[in-house]
């Protein structure tokens, strides 16, 4: 079997860096690196990209060592049906390691057709870092190392407006674009940097807070005799990934003349606000987690495939989502629809096996950000409680008592939050257990037996529980809250 390179596969052209990436993992080489791809297929966007290893031990070599190539297998449902596609991704000019060539890093700045700053490094890449200075080769943060960047650039063309950049932080933290300007020029007030620079920096240099939304299981070692099969060159760098695909970047017009994706197939959103996007994914899909994990592993399954498809439970999570979650959002009912409707095809994905014990880790906090507020707006916009909502969260309440029916449960979360359950659950009255979760305003940032029916609702919940199992006590508990 071949070795993968430019010269055993004939691709001579060479694109000129458009873009600087920092971080070489899946999750950027199955999405952005993918992006931009389909810009260069579809509408010759001719835009080269420059890999930057934002920590010392990363993919630099592996990736180099391949010319920058590796395949992307895209595997999945989507609109009903089971796909499997592969592309070769071809985009990467080089990858750049700062920790051994400071230089090389440094050099990019000067790269003349250079539009472009992409990021994942992960959410607590996007920090600050009192320990940098601007003559560390390189700095240990990713801010710092962008700072050193941006400001040779500045220097390089005498701070000329045309050579400022689009910045676009992937990191999955809210406002991480905001986040990262404001860390930016933090470095620059403590390096004493140029007041030239700081303008130049605001003025000519754009950033663009987004949402990333693909899940990307990465290296498929346990079935990589499979994949291999289906080539004909040696890759180690294979990366898998479902094929749904969302990008929302805020920006205006000129962004969306930048980055052209309604020239392509690609689902990229270019909006004024993206919070609406974000409220969606955190409510449906992550809501859709959360609410079924305790439930699902209390009735018996494993895995988030095993929920969907289980008559019972997959019709439970799905009136939880259509009926409950979708009525407390503000977008367009049909938007929010098809946008569920594809959360249940990648649930059911054949090709991810998502272990519900995997996704249970915090799930208190989790909870309270994800689905206590459509808990909550229902309640307020229909005058009664959400009949799937509050039946999963008592199932949480019983989850975190730590056993059921003689086994060991998966809860995974901070040792406080594990003691205050095994206190409340000293009670064996379930009106006492609920108050106590309930009032405990560290876990909700509120005393939720305060709203009205809900501790009420959540008793009897917990109480059919304890008596006649997850199944038959959800059908007596509808039939007094339906």
């Amino acid at each position: 079997m071949k070795k993968l390179n430019r010269k055993n596969l004939q691709l001579n052209t060479k694109l000129p860096i458009k873009v600087v990436q920092f971080g070489e993992g899946n999750f950027l080489r199955a999405f952005v690196d993918f992006a931009f791809q389909q810009l260069n297929n579809e509408i010759n966007f001719n835009a080269g990209i420059a890999v930057v290893q934002p920590i010392e031990k990363g993919l630099i070599n592996m990736l180099n060592n391949q010319d920058g190539l590796y395949t992307l297998f895209l595997n999945g449902i989507k609109n009903g049906k089971e796909i499997q596609t592969k592309e070769l991704i071809t985009n990467i000019v080089k990858g750049i390691d700062p920790y051994s060539n400071f230089k090389e890093y440094l050099q990019l700045a000067k790269e003349e057709d250079l539009e472009f700053i992409i990021s994942n490094t992960t959410e607590a890449g996007i920090s600050f870092d009192p320990k940098d200075t601007p003559n560390m080769q390189p700095p240990n943060s990713f801010p710092a190392k962008l700072t050193l960047l941006l400001y040779e650039r500045f220097k390089c063309f005498n701070g000329n407006p045309d050579k400022g950049l689009t910045i676009i932080p992937c990191e999955l933290i809210n406002y991480n674009a905001d986040n990262l300007k404001e860390i930016i020029l933090k470095y620059s007030e403590k390096w004493s940097l140029e007041t030239d620079f700081k303008t130049w920096l605001l003025n000519h240099n754009t950033f663009h807070n987004t949402l990333v939304d693909r899940i990307v299981p990465g290296y498929p070692k346990d079935q990589i005799e499979n994949y291999n099969a289906q080539l004909d060159y040696k890759d180690n760098l294979i990366v898998t990934a479902e094929p749904f695909f969302l990008w929302v970047i805020e920006g205006n017009s000129t962004l969306k003349e930048k980055l052209p994706f309604d020239k392509t197939g690609l689902n990229v959103q270019i909006v004024d606000n993206m919070q609406a996007f974000r409220t969606r994914k955190v409510r449906i899909l992550n809501g859709a987690h959360t609410a079924m994990v305790p439930f699902s592993i209390l009735f018996g399954n494993s895995t988030v495939k095993e929920t969907v498809e289980n008559e019972f439970t997959g019709e439970f999570i799905k009136k939880a989502v259509f009926d409950e979650i979708i009525e407390t959002l503000d977008l367009e009912k049909e938007e929010l629809n098809n946008f569920a409707e594809e959360v249940f095809d990648r649930f059911r994905n054949p090709f991810v096996e998502h272990q519900l014990s995997s996704i249970a880790l915090n799930t208190v906090a989790k909870f309270k950000v994800r689905v206590l507020p459509s808990l909550l707006k229902y309640i307020e916009l229909n005058n009664k409680i959400p009949v799937h909502l509050t039946y999963s969260f008592a199932c949480l309440v019983q989850f975190y008592k730590g056993n059921w029916q003689g086994n060991k449960l998966p809860v995974q979360d901070s040792n406080e939050i594990i003691d205050a359950f095994s206190q409340i659950w000293t009670s064996k009255d379930p009106s006492k257990i609920v108050k106590g979760v309930l009032e405990n305003q560290s876990f909700w940032g509120q005393d939720l037996n305060l709203i009205e029916g809900l501790h009420q609702a959540m008793s009897l919940a917990l109480e059919e529980i304890g008596k006649n199992g997850i199944e038959q006590g959800f059908i007596n508990f509808k039939k007094k809250y339906k």
